[in-house]
């Protein structure tokens, strides 16, 4: 089964084949499901022709994902920075921007930097 260009595995149930989709989380599949009358522990693989077409309509309708979603959150982030927003501000320096602390955590948006402090003492002096 293909939506929005996003093949969903067969072997998987309905509700979690769906949260392949960019854009559709585990409420929104619940949601997508009921809207679309279709039972969420069946199989990809068990689905009808007219289930798939009732899913996939009711994705398409209702909710934007993939593609669309994307470029809609690129063009957010490209407007904050735009405007010199702080949050803007944040993302054009890679840093946290939903107010995170830095200091200890962030490593990975910093750089998995480590300085790790030496003893204190000063070595030795050397031979002559």
């Amino acid at each position: 089964m293909r939506v929005s260009g996003v093949t969903i595995p067969k072997d998987k149930r309905v509700i979690i084949g769906l949260t392949y989709i960019y854009g559709i989380g585990n409420a929104r599949a619940k949601k997508i499901l009921s809207q679309a009358q279709v039972d969420e522990n069946v199989r990809v693989k068990d689905l009808s022709q007219q289930q798939e077409d009732q899913i996939r309509n009711t994705i398409e309708k209702n909710y934007k994902t993939e593609g669309d979603l994307r470029r809609e959150v690129v063009g957010n982030v490209k407007r904050l920075k735009e405007i010199k927003s702080y949050r803007g501000l944040r993302h054009t320096k890679r840093l946290p921007s939903r107010g995170q602390r830095t200091k200890t955590n962030s490593r990975t948006v910093r750089g998995n930097v480590r300085n790790i402090a030496t003893s204190g003492r000063k070595p030795s002096a050397q031979k002559t």
